[in-house]
């Protein structure tokens, strides 16, 4: 990464976010006027707006002094937008009476979709800046190009992820209970030595919010048990795909509080195929998180974040153990990103168990309608 090359990528990242901006400005301008006069998708709209406008008035660039004055702005906005999501999803479910469900999820995952290749692109051209600027400070164990991992360690984001969330006292998913019980174990198997190129952040949200699911599932299933099952992790490497499955015995995903249909109703947005997304407590968690500057930008860290800090918590306006709806469907959207796929099979009074493939970064391209 030379200084030309530097540039010539601020100029493709500088021309190319409005263009995805003002094609889901016109997403938007499509939708029916009850649905885009929502108060979730209205804030959306004006701060895509707001954006566009911002983008289209800043010059080219044609120094580093330049670049870096650019990557200042790319940060400003990519915190102005960090209530995207919980606005969304609120405006998205209030708005579901109004959408067929196949039309809402297909609005909403190319919203999703859309935001994600924004973020890759601005916060990847971030990166190489800071390391041709020697301030990139942090110190990775697996090599790295900006903020794609080129050899990233499967079984080593598995273990970071079981090490975070087995760290969390038990109280933080509300399992009063059974506080004195640790989490499940986790038992990884199959390819262990599995490493590939990915985005470490996509992956490691993938692994972090399935695991989250598993335990949760598996301690309130086995509250009264004496001991807890484990959960497997299986990972397997073909050629050009990475699978890997979670199973628990966590009694499954049908529940008498929200009897899905099928398991893919849990990665919908619209009240139809999953009644919870209108539940007061799931609207309040999203209405307070988007009033919030904190948002939530669907990271492991910020997760974190809330956990360890009660003053952060009360910020962003929810409580550690709120459960708003947001893990699975992201998940979902990050492994199809690159084109792969996320299944979850449930065993009804046993257990779940859920499929992630992901592609080897450079064999498929990048599934979004730009």
């Amino acid at each position: 990464m030379n200084e030309d090359r530097l540039i010539k990528s601020a100029n493709y990242v500088r021309t190319e976010l409005p263009v995805r901006i003002a094609h889901r400005l016109r997403d938007m301008q499509a939708l029916p006027y009850v649905v885009v006069t929502n108060e979730g998708v209205t804030k959306v709209y004006e701060m895509y707006w707001d954006a566009f406008e911002r983008f289209r008035r800043f010059p080219p660039i044609e120094s580093i002094k330049d670049n870096n004055k650019f990557c200042s702005f790319l940060t400003n906005i990519l915190g102005d937008h960090n209530s995207v999501i919980p606005a969304l999803s609120l405006g998205l479910s209030l708005s579901s009476p109004h959408l067929p469900p196949d039309q809402l999820d297909a609005f909403m995952r190319r919203m999703l979709i859309s935001r994600i290749s924004r973020r890759v692109l601005a916060e990847h051209h971030i990166s190489l800046s800071q390391h041709h600027n020697n301030t990139h400070n942090i110190e990775e164990k697996e090599p790295h190009v900006g903020i794609i991992f080129t050899g990233l360690d499967v079984r080593r984001s598995i273990m970071r992820c079981c090490e975070l969330l087995k760290a969390r006292p038990m109280d933080i998913e509300g399992l009063e209970p059974v506080q004195a019980r640790q989490w499940p174990e986790v038992i990884i198997e199959g390819h262990e030595n599995i490493s590939f190129s990915y985005i470490r952040e996509q992956l490691e949200y993938i692994l972090f919010e399935l695991l989250k699911n598993a335990m949760h599932a598996t301690a309130l299933h086995h509250r009264n048990s004496p001991t807890l099952p484990p959960i497997t992790a299986t990972v397997a490497g073909g050629q050009n795909i990475i699978s890997i499955r979670i199973s628990d015995q966590g009694g499954g995903l049908w529940t008498p509080s929200n009897p899905i249909h099928r398991s893919s109703d849990l990665l919908s947005f619209s009240h139809v195929r999953n009644s919870m997304r209108l539940e007061d407590s799931r609207l309040g968690g999203l209405r307070n998180a988007s009033s919030s500057p904190l948002g939530i930008r669907a990271t492991i860290d910020e997760q974190l974040g809330r956990w360890q800090d009660r003053e952060v918590q009360k910020q962003a306006g929810i409580a550690p153990h709120q459960r708003i709806g947001i893990g699975l469907p992201m998940s979902n959207i990050y492994a199809t990103y690159f084109g792969g796929s996320m299944e979850l099979v449930s065993q009804d009074g046993w257990g779940t168990d859920v499929y992630v493939r992901l592609p080897k970064l450079g064999t498929n391209l990048e599934g979004i309608e730009v």
